[in-house]
């Protein structure tokens, strides 16, 4: 499990004003970018009103949600689902970011209606980039291979120096 920053009040404000919406059943900070803004929250597994929550991992910063939207229209799902079937060694990794994403949910809290449902797809197909890119992100880089693929075609948008262009 990736260490967790506590959400400040601060914090709160940011990612309220990058979803729109108050938060919900938020564990913590999971990633930020740079400039020390929230950009990926760790989720309960069971939102405060009972509702079990499968995803874990919630991208949250504005650039990277924005770009996730951008390479699922561009089709980049479509081609990570054919590599997918046609790379065993990718698939198996892919299916082993599954378990990883499994044992992290379950150290928050284990919710039998959810059991073996992870994110974004996973472990045998890409349903939602901004899930693997959010877990990619919380986990580091080689534990999540098709949110690392993600990532890399995110570059444009990751700055490292935060200069504008997020809330």
């Amino acid at each position: 499990m990736p260490v967790l920053t506590p959400m400040t009040a601060a914090d709160q404000a940011i990612v309220e004003t990058q979803l729109g919406r108050p938060v919900r059943g938020v564990a913590g900070v999971a990633w930020r970018c740079a400039c020390g803004r929230p950009g990926v929250l760790a989720t309960l597994p069971r939102l405060p009103d009972g509702t079990p929550f499968p995803t874990t991992y919630y991208l949250t910063d504005p650039r990277l949600v924005s770009g996730c939207s951008r390479l699922e229209a561009g089709g980049l799902m479509a081609e990570l689902n054919t590599r997918l079937a046609e790379d065993a060694e990718l698939a198996t990794a892919y299916a082993s970011a599954h378990r990883s994403y499994l044992a992290d949910r379950d150290a928050l809290g284990e919710v039998p209606e959810i059991a073996g449902v992870s994110a974004g797809g996973m472990p045998n197909r890409v349903k939602c980039l901004h899930a693997l890119v959010a877990h990619s992100l919380a986990a580091g880089p080689g534990v999540n291979p098709v949110g690392d693929i993600a990532l890399g075609e995110l570059a444009d948008v990751l700055d490292p120096e935060c200069e504008g262009g997020h809330a």
